[in-house]
């Protein structure tokens, strides 16, 4: 496998895991087949950034457009694109931006469409927190019934009798 393809695999992993908060330069090195070392030497060389600018760049660029369209706090989409830190999410989002993500939402939210609500827009992006302090789903073990089939299973046959 050529370098250029070999980047270009870990570059697409990254454009398609930018909120995977894992998603390390340990993690990009892996899909390229690289040293984490040779790796950040590569990318830069091809690609003008180091991996972690490139993914922050990407992480900003998907929290602009939930600050403009969704109705969510800057802490959840801080989580939600990927930061651990809303320290270092809003530290990062106003050196590439030069506004917090606060005045961010101010000046570019106002005189469009309404704003997503925030459960739609967790629930797209897949960022329903799980953990001891959260509610999570629970699937249903092998074929059992779902809510409101065994009543189906169980009924009998009103059709009219000869």
């Amino acid at each position: 496998m050529d370098k250029t393809r070999q980047l270009r695999l870990a570059k697409d992993a990254m454009d398609r895991d930018w909120a995977d908060p894992e998603l390390d330069l340990d993690a990009a090195a892996a899909h390229a087949g690289y040293s984490r070392y040779h790796f950040l030497r590569a990318f830069r060389a091809a690609y003008g950034e180091t991996p972690g600018q490139y993914l922050t760049h990407r992480r900003i660029e998907r929290a602009e457009e939930m600050l403009r369209g969704a109705d969510l706090t800057v802490t959840e989409i801080c989580h939600l694109v990927g930061f651990s830190s809303l320290g270092t999410f809003s530290a990062r989002f106003k050196a590439r931006t030069g506004l917090t993500p606060s005045e961010y939402r101010v000046k570019h939210v106002g005189g469009g469409a309404s704003l997503i609500p925030g459960c739609y827009a967790m629930l797209w992006a897949g960022g329903f927190p799980t953990g001891p302090r959260s509610a999570t789903l629970k699937k249903r073990a092998g074929d059992a019934p779902a809510y409101g089939d065994e009543q189906e299973a169980t009924a009998p046959d009103r059709r009219a009798e000869p």
